[in-house]
């Protein structure tokens, strides 16, 4: 069965606070890393489609993210497609 991989790596869109990222990099800071900032946590989602289209496929995944995988309010997504 041939088909494609696709990955969307999902993350807060800039100015939403990243609650997440403020506590890893206090963390960092803690342990010795005093110059990281600005640590932004997003999420990777992995999944198999069926078919060999990647434009098809990619149009495909961008409307999961729209209307399931990301919060278009908050949240921006990059999609790759392989």
């Amino acid at each position: 069965m041939s088909g494609v991989k696709a990955k969307v790596h999902v993350f807060l869109k800039p100015g939403v606070l990243d609650v997440q990222g403020k506590a890893v990099e206090n963390a960092l800071h803690g342990l010795g890393w005093p110059d990281v900032g600005n640590v932004r946590v997003g999420r990777l989602i992995e999944f198999d489609l069926p078919g060999g289209d990647r434009a098809a496929a990619e149009a495909e995944v961008k409307a999961m993210c729209d209307k399931l995988l990301a919060n278009p309010v908050i949240e921006g997504y990059r999609v790759e497609v392989a």
